[in-house]
């Protein structure tokens, strides 16, 4: 995730009226806040490089929580079904079609 991201601020027309240079600047690592009568109603951010592990995940939600101040809560069966998975799941191997 990257921490340090610029943030611009762009009108709900301004968007709808080119929204290939707002996905250029997106892809420039820019986060592209969406106003509507002055307030905030979207953030268009870049996509997360790559897969993130279970653990990452859990800590970006941990963040976001703290960041928005509402609480997240994992019910402890879930949790354990979700690390049972992980530890047994195996390669995916497709079958080819030929």
């Amino acid at each position: 995730m990257i921490e340090d991201m610029a943030q611009v601020h762009m009108t709900e027309a301004e968007v709808a009226s080119d929204f290939a240079a707002v996905l250029r600047r997106v892809g420039h690592g820019e986060e592209v806040v969406v106003d509507r009568n002055g307030e905030p109603v979207a953030i268009i951010r870049p996509a997360d490089p790559e897969p993130r592990t279970l653990s990452e995940l859990i800590a970006r939600a941990a963040q976001r929580e703290k960041d928005r101040g509402y609480a997240i809560t994992l019910d402890a069966d879930y949790a354990s079904d979700v690390e049972q998975i992980v530890r047994q799941r195996k390669p995916w191997t497709p079958r080819s079609w030929e």
